[in-house]
């Protein structure tokens, strides 16, 4: 079965475990730094360990925090949990990102923060965010801070700049289903010396090593993807996690939808283990995204005029973390590529403000993201594709979707 989505991993990896690098994580958060043309990056278990350090930090609490109402929940829990309360904003449906109109009605006396999540990849209009807030500061005379949320945009640019270099700080998410991985982690970079000093220092007083144990399992974790992303033995690991709870520890524990919660680890510091493995992903990079934007272009051409399937735009600066079609009825799409041994995902089949949990933070009825929660696929887009790969994945989406066959390359 060809996965929905497969960490770009090989002999690197292993090759850089080898070595003996004591100091991993400090040569990972400068790499991470030159890479993305940022002054500092500072390290953490997980990217929304990350943001509650931001918030903790900087002893931002009991403010009004924006952010979309389609993204990664984690994001929410880690305002929430930081003592924060999310103003939810709804997106628009081009590009999947927050509706900058929405935004500036948001803002009020009490907005701190602004997280500016570019979703799959695709860069938000920084511009026109900076001058929004430039506008709110004067008006209300106090600081507003602006997060880029980048777990989905690494390396993603708007006219020509990166966006993770167009706020205070950039976060940026690095587990197995990211673009590039360091088996978990996250990263905050920054261009304020200043500001990273504060944060590596918070983040050394209250994160903690961790021990033995944890780097055992990570071991065995990461020599487990191999095997388990081939296509010839993906199919029983898809049966597993999705008709069995055996997996639950490497799922769920990790992220619960029904509940605002951390996972156990999340005031671990970074293992060198891990640091390693970004370390190696680092120096793949431009590959990663190269291959991503081919894939993109391709289903493109291939799948353009398909019924009603609403194809994403091709947009400059982007980086595909995902390829998201929106269709009137998925289930029967996904099943009918699932017996051609194609897993199609569902990344954010939720909108976070109706949720349970998070209900009490709604005062709209943010439409277009509960739509995007309900309607949207992710069609495999990892680098990790064959051209028989996708040339299959083209036939079989126009299959499900018109009963047609692809459009010649």
């Amino acid at each position: 079965m060809i996965p929905r989505f497969k960490p770009y991993l090989g002999g690197e990896e292993i090759a850089m475990l080898l070595q003996p690098l004591p100091d991993a994580r400090v040569r990972f958060e400068a790499e991470f730094a030159r890479t993305f043309d940022a002054k500092d990056a500072v390290a953490f278990p997980y990217g929304r360990s990350a943001l509650w350090a931001f918030f903790k930090a900087l002893g931002i609490e009991g403010a009004e925090v924006v952010l979309p109402a389609y993204t990664c929940d984690v994001v929410a829990h880690a305002v929430v949990l930081s003592g924060n309360i999310p103003k939810f904003v709804d997106i628009k449906l081009f590009d999947y990102n927050m509706d900058l109109d929405q935004v500036e009605d948001a803002i009020n006396e009490r907005t701190q923060v602004i997280i500016a999540t570019h979703l799959f990849g695709y860069p938000l209009n920084v511009e026109r965010l900076k001058e929004i807030v430039r506008m709110a500061e004067a008006r209300f005379e106090h600081k507003i801070w602006v997060v880029q949320d980048c777990a989905h945009s690494f390396g993603a640019r708007w006219h020509g700049k990166l966006v993770c270099n167009e706020g205070d700080a950039a976060l940026f998410g690095l587990n197995i289903s990211k673009q590039m991985t360091s088996i978990f982690g996250g990263m905050l970079t920054m261009n304020d010396p200043s500001l990273a000093d504060r944060i590596r220092q918070w983040r050394d007083r209250h994160f903690s090593p961790a021990g033995f144990i944890k780097s055992l399992r990570r071991m065995l974790y990461l020599f487990a993807v191999y095997p388990a992303f081939n296509e010839a033995v993906y199919g029983v690991v898809h049966w597993l996690q999705e008709e069995t709870p055996l997996l639950n520890y490497f799922t769920k524990a990790y992220h619960l939808d029904n509940k605002i919660h951390f996972p156990p680890d999340y005031l671990d510091q970074m293992l060198n283990l891990e640091a390693k493995i970004g370390l190696a992903q680092l120096q793949k990079y431009s590959e990663i995204v190269r291959r991503r934007r081919e894939n993109a272009e391709y289903y493109v051409r291939q799948l353009q005029g398909t019924g009603n399937l609403i194809l994403p735009p091709l947009v400059d600066g982007a980086t595909y973390s995902h390829f998201v079609v929106r269709v009137a009825d998925r289930k029967p799409i996904m099943r009918s590529l699932a017996q051609k041994g194609i897993q199609l995902g569902q990344l954010i089949d939720y909108s976070i403000p109706h949720m349970e949990m998070y209900k009490r933070y709604s005062d709209n009825e943010f439409a277009n993201s509960f739509l995007s929660s309900q309607k949207t696929i992710n069609i495999p887009i990892h680098p990790a594709l064959t051209v028989g790969d996708r040339e299959k994945i083209a036939a079989s989406m126009r299959w499900a979707c018109l009963g047609a066959t692809p459009k010649p390359t």
